[in-house]
């Protein structure tokens, strides 16, 4: 039996993570993998560096130092076979000021016109990867960067009648929250403002099997895709 693919995770939070790997698991197939949480989480060696995307930052900034400025020297890569870099689109129209951060170079916020959705996530990619010490992308590293949040991929997994998957505009959807939260209460993932993650959980399986037609409706679904295959 081969060795599980080791996928570490750096992203805003838990129901981030619960898609992102209900996408993975239907790109890797039948090959067993092991997704590891990173950030947010209460780490020995960082302590508590908070969730959402100030947290992402702080973490890409901590691991950069720690690998002496760049993070495709983190040890963190001896351990895992890849990493996912997750930050939302919408991280693009904040402010460093939002998360309590002062920030020298200040190249938020960075968001354009949409469509097309990739004007706004090349230039928040840029961004990220500043924050990382990097450049370009680092070997072994995915960056994934829904449009304009993970939510998007959500409606189109569950809700592909939705009207915004069916425009075409889901990408461009500024709060898919507020229309998740609109849908029927059985199976609804947001109630109230807040994400139910025992939800997401419940129907990560639906977006596993659904994944094939995210990727055609998401231009970012498709690449994160695409990207995650070429490294493994």
């Amino acid at each position: 039996m081969s060795e599980p693919l080791l996928v570490a995770f750096v992203g805003e939070g838990p129901t981030d993570r619960i898609v992102v790997e209900a996408a993975i698991t239907n790109l890797v197939g039948d090959r067993h993998f092991v997704l590891k949480q990173l950030q947010p989480e209460e780490s020995l060696a960082f302590g508590v560096i908070g969730t959402g995307w100030g947290g992402v930052y702080r973490w890409c900034h901590q691991a950069a130092r720690r690998a002496g400025g760049t993070l495709r020297n983190d040890p963190l890569f001896v351990t895992y076979d890849l990493l996912v870099l997750h930050l939302d689109a919408e991280v693009a129209a904040e402010h460093y000021a939002n998360a309590r951060i002062d920030d020298p170079v200040n190249d938020l916020p960075c968001d354009q016109p949409c469509p097309p959705a990739n004007a706004t996530t090349n230039a928040l990619r840029v961004v990220l990867l500043r924050w990382a010490g990097e450049t370009a992308e680092p070997p072994k590293t995915v960056l994934c960067t829904p449009s304009r949040s993970t939510e998007a991929w959500v409606l189109c997994a569950l809700y592909p009648m939705d009207g915004s998957v069916i425009s075409g505009g889901v990408e461009c959807e500024p709060s898919p929250d507020t229309r998740l939260q609109a849908k029927p209460a059985k199976g609804r993932v947001i109630t109230g403002g807040k994400k139910l993650v025992a939800k997401y959980r419940d129907r990560a399986r639906e977006i596993t099997v659904a994944w094939p037609k995210v990727r055609t409706r998401s231009t970012e679904a498709e690449r994160f895709s695409t990207e995650f295959l070429a490294l493994v």
